[in-house]
């Protein structure tokens, strides 16, 4: 079932049409990227989505229900625009910013509490936000985006900011409420990162979908049919007349592609009937960023 559908959505602004008739699903439980350039449409989408912006055309739904009233309490955003009030006690923000969400005063302070001691971050709760560097402030805003446990979470760029041990520490959490059941749409400029943490991905340039669907099957998709093969003895250069064409030659490993009416299978034959002893042999596939580029200079065109 889906947590979120788009069904022909519009978003237009005087006489720009921001985002041009999109549909798509997201899945239940799933992590969800959502990408594309400066200006694809993204953070119109989410405004929209997040009930900050109404669609001009087309309808959004929540878990099977039309988006409503009560729906933002189900959600829970991280933008890239950090909102938090610099004069602020951190505590004092956090318990206002959890009622906002709906959770009473004795909730709130509870699983703030419990936020605050994973983090190891309990003596922060009398600092001003602006006496807090910025991975800090990142952390305390990632903290209001999770602590009304929502069922979808929007995260854009949740790593800004962030040295690598704490943004091993909140990837960790997104891992661990994904695993809890939590669907998260993740929003970043970061390709490496879509690829180690997105499912389901969909790319938007110029306000429409020019790519969607499971970053493995989309990656496959898009394979060029070359292998790396590290290898001992000489390697056969007559092996590029039976179909197969050398891409690199790094002394003892090489990246071979197999062109059409050849298969892997034939190549691996072809090598071990020449006496080649093969240490390793795996195909390369294109880079998330490597498809990305190319889509969106394809949709530019």
């Amino acid at each position: 079932m889906s947590i979120l559908s788009l069904q022909n959505v519009v978003k237009r602004y005087d006489n720009h049409v921001a985002v041009d008739n999109v549909s798509f699903e997201m899945r239940k439980g799933r992590i969800f990227g959502l990408l594309g350039p400066n200006g694809a449409g993204k953070t119109s989408l989410i405004r929209m989505i997040t009930s900050i912006t109404r669609a001009d055309q087309g309808q959004i739904l929540i878990d099977g229900e039309p988006l409503n009233d009560h729906h933002p309490t189900q959600i829970g955003y991280l933008p890239e625009e950090r909102g938090l009030y610099k004069k602020m006690k951190v505590g004092d923000q956090l318990l206002y910013l959890a009622q906002l969400k709906g959770l009473s005063a004795k909730d709130a302070r509870t699983k703030l509490n419990y936020w605050l001691e994973k983090f190891e971050i309990t003596d922060w709760w009398g600092k001003k936000i602006e006496e807090l560097s910025k991975g800090m402030q990142q952390k305390v805003q990632f903290i209001t985006t999770v602590v009304h446990e929502p069922k979808l979470m929007i995260l854009d760029e949740p790593f800004s900011g962030l040295d690598p041990l704490n943004t091993n520490l909140i990837k960790d959490e997104i891992y661990n409420l994904n695993k809890q059941g939590t669907s998260i749409i993740f929003s970043t400029h970061r390709m490496e990162q879509v690829e180690e943490i997105c499912q389901d991905i969909v790319l938007m340039n110029q306000g429409k979908i020019v790519l969607d669907g499971e970053v493995s099957a989309i990656k496959d998709s898009y394979k060029e049919h070359k292998f790396e093969i590290t290898f001992d003895g000489t390697f056969p250069e007559d092996i590029r007349e039976e179909g197969f064409k050398i891409i690199e030659d790094n002394d003892k490993s090489m990246i071979i592609q197999v062109q059409e009416g050849h298969n892997s299978n034939d190549l691996l034959l072809s090598l071990i009937n020449k006496g080649i002893e093969i240490k390793a042999y795996k195909e390369i596939l294109p880079s998330l960023n490597e498809i990305f580029i190319k889509k969106v200079e394809e949709s530019n065109e």
